[in-house]
């Protein structure tokens, strides 16, 4: 982090992750609302773990480029062996991709246990996910870098939005079934991800820069400093009023991706049991028929008054040979 590309980077895979998620618990939802289950993660047709695995590629570029492509030396330690005040923040982030390196590894070692109860699988994996969004907000509430002027104000607000997936996702563990915490997870999950590329773009691209401010480079890598304190309360409003309309922006499209979502797999369910309930009342309507002869049987029997004798007959006849 700590560029434009260190913020849009991982703010892309966040974004996708969230999409993914929302996608698919919606799609869950609407096939069969009563049976609905949320999943940590979900497998793909052709490769079950290709979620997983994308998070592991994804921590281990940001690793390496964190500590090992990023620095001068390719290397993170000073000569003596000691890490500079300059590459704390490199570690910093490191850890938080490590996490999450972490999380998805026992995701798929977890997924392959067959000895472990499907319901400990998923709490467990669900409260590895949220430990690593702890990690994430503990590293950036206690960053090493100067975080008080408008990168200060971006990452506070980045907090409140890590706080809604840390808090979602254990109550994931305690109410797998409800589908507001899952759809919740997942939008403040791609929210996260938006708000990071938002993050990049406008501290690291000079033209987006706000009135009186600038940026200055400070320990060996870029900040905004601004010139009064009238341009820093100016520049926080904006960073304010940007993130009010980004929530704007993220709610309109979430609700409308639901009612699309709900529409296109809700009517293949009405389809679906529409044909079920023809193909039930054709059955019934073929032992409608059936009972319908045999009444007529049984008409054609009262209606015959040699039927009864014939019957007689055939029970004198028994009585008979009896």
């Amino acid at each position: 982090m700590g560029t434009l590309v260190g913020h849009v980077a991982p703010g892309f895979a966040f974004f996708a992750l969230g999409l993914w998620h929302l996608f698919n618990h919606v799609k869950l939802h609407a096939l069969n609302p009563s049976l609905y289950t949320s999943f940590p993660w979900f497998p793909t047709y052709k490769f079950r773990y290709l979620e997983p695995v994308l998070i592991m590629v994804c921590s281990s570029i940001s690793i390496s480029m964190e500590l090992f492509i990023g620095p001068r030396g390719h290397q993170p330690f000073d000569s003596d062996g000691t890490i500079p005040s300059n590459h704390l923040h490199n570690f910093e982030h490191s850890a938080i991709s490590m996490k999450f390196f972490v999380y998805a590894a026992f995701s798929v070692v977890l997924d392959r246990i067959s000895d472990v109860n499907p319901i400990a699988k998923s709490s467990l994996t669900q409260l590895l996910g949220a430990v690593a969004f702890a990690q994430q907000l503990f590293l950036f509430h206690l960053h090493s870098a100067d975080h008080m002027g408008v990168e200060g104000q971006y990452h506070l607000l980045l907090q409140s939005v890590i706080v809604v997936c840390l808090v979602t996702t254990l109550m994931g563990i305690g109410y797998p079934k409800s589908f507001l915490v899952s759809f919740t997870r997942s939008l403040s999950i791609l929210y996260q991800g938006l708000w990071l590329m938002v993050m990049g773009c406008m501290l690291w691209t000079p033209e987006l820069i706000p009135k009186g401010c600038f940026i200055y480079l400070e320990e060996g890598h870029q900040v905004v400093r601004c010139s009064s304190d009238k341009a820093l309360h100016r520049a926080k409003s904006l960073v304010n009023i940007g993130f009010s309309l980004t929530l704007i922006g993220v709610t309109v499209f979430a609700m409308s991706f639901y009612l699309v979502l709900v529409k296109f797999y809700g009517e293949k369910v009405k389809y679906s049991t529409l044909e079920h309930h023809e193909n039930e009342k054709f059955e019934l309507g073929g032992d409608d028929f059936e009972d319908v002869e045999s009444q007529k049987g049984q008409s054609k029997v009262l209606a015959d008054p040699k039927s009864f004798i014939h019957m007689g007959k055939g029970y004198a006849i028994m009585d008979i040979e009896r």
